[in-house]
């Protein structure tokens, strides 16, 4: 039996939320000036130990309208090993919004750092602020909008830096399952790659809520990519008889050690699928109640996941792969790998050394035929089961 390793090393690629300037809806919207860190200098302890506020150390509350800015996050993540970002973009029949920094690299050509991204096809709604759903920005879909949508996208494919497989531009949708016929639409969009002079359009469907929670191919797509924590059952929430402990009143609260443990023992799909992970959770400044927080998160533990789950791409036997870490700077859900007060760059570290772990024990374990074992044995890991 040949040994299961290759040569293959997992992309891993990085979501990067761009709404760290000000724009005129969001003023309109939530108040002059309004940009994430808004939401983020909120933050408040909830329960004994809570980590917040979380705040940035080395890079400060930046502008991503500043090419400096932009500059240090290549900078910072290329030191983390992170192969590329994914930007979410946002597009409402026809509309953009958030669009600068994209925009700015595209026109600039810099920072040099490679890129893809992902549709955000939610629509905005008032649920920050304790005003319920109300939207503010509706998500329409038509054949036309697909058309234009797609053709919008064609000069950001054609960039040297744009995240390609075998020439095949990657994007990936969040919400497949909203489009009323997201079959057509994808038919639709790798005709128009196609005729543009792609070999084709790589097509990924992010793993977010129950409706996707399928197989891509039923939505004409390529595969799914997991978007940590959604989705992962970590049973019931922790409690407190502490009056002060407000944050357990109002939030559901888990440990992250049963996130990372729930996740490494769920089998992989047997659809095209790419895995997550995710250095913390914690979106209690973006609401009110019914945040998840997930406690108890360090360097060491997050570290030890990633390299778990690379070492099983490395031997998953696939041409290409890709791992998601949610998110580079999301920072308002205390999910972040950008340096901060408490944690200085150990996050950035720890995404470093389990890449080059992940390298060394793939081929190790490979030579003496445990790849089998990695693939297929749920809750196998390798600190012992």
């Amino acid at each position: 039996m040949p040994p299961l390793y290759t040569d293959k090393k997992p992309r891993v690629l990085a979501f990067h939320l761009p709404q760290f300037h000000p724009i005129p809806e969001n003023d309109e919207w939530w108040g002059q000036g309004f940009t994430e860190w808004t939401n983020v200098v909120k933050g408040r302890p909830l329960f004994d130990g809570h980590y917040q506020p979380r705040l940035p150390s080395e890079q400060g509350f930046y502008d991503l309208r500043l090419p400096e800015a932009r500059a240090l996050q290549a900078h910072l993540a290329r030191i983390a090993g992170i192969d590329g970002f994914i930007y979410y973009h946002y597009w409402f029949n026809g509309r953009r919004l958030l669009e600068r920094p994209v925009t700015e690299i595209l026109r600039s050509k810099q920072p040099d750092f490679p890129f893809c991204l992902c549709w955000a096809n939610e629509p905005w709604s008032r649920n920050w602020d304790g005003q319920g759903h109300k939207v503010i920005m509706p998500q329409t879909y038509s054949e036309d909008d697909d058309k234009n949508h797609i053709n919008a996208l064609l000069p950001a494919f054609s960039d040297a830096r744009y995240i390609k497989f075998n020439g095949c531009p990657l994007l990936l949708v969040y919400r497949p399952s909203s489009l009323p016929d997201v079959r057509h639409t994808a038919s639709l969009w790798r005709e128009a790659a196609a005729r543009y002079g792609f070999p084709g359009l790589v097509l990924a469907a992010v793993r977010a809520f129950p409706g996707e929670f399928r197989n891509a191919v039923d939505f004409g797509m390529d595969f799914s990519v997991e978007f940590k924590p959604n989705g992962t059952v970590c049973g019931p929430t922790l409690q407190s008889d502490n009056p002060l402990d407000i944050g357990h009143r109002l939030h559901r609260i888990w440990r992250y050690d049963d996130m990372v443990r729930v996740s490494l023992q769920t089998p992989i799909p047997d659809y095209p699928f790419f895995p997550g992970v995710c250095p913390s959770w914690d979106n209690s400044v973006r609401r009110k109640e019914g945040a998840a927080i997930f406690i108890d998160s360090t360097p060491e533990k997050y570290g030890a996941w990633l390299t778990e789950v690379l070492v099983r791409e490395r031997l998953r036997p696939q041409a290409e792969s890709i791992v998601a870490i949610n998110a580079w700077n999301e920072w308002a859900e205390g999910n972040h790998l950008e340096p901060c007060h408490r944690w200085g760059r150990a996050y950035m570290e720890a995404t470093r050394n389990a890449i080059d772990s992940a390298d060394v024990l793939a081929a190790s374990l490979a030579s003496f035929q445990f790849g089998q074992i990695v693939r297929n044995t749920p809750g196998f890991s390798l600190r012992g089961n």
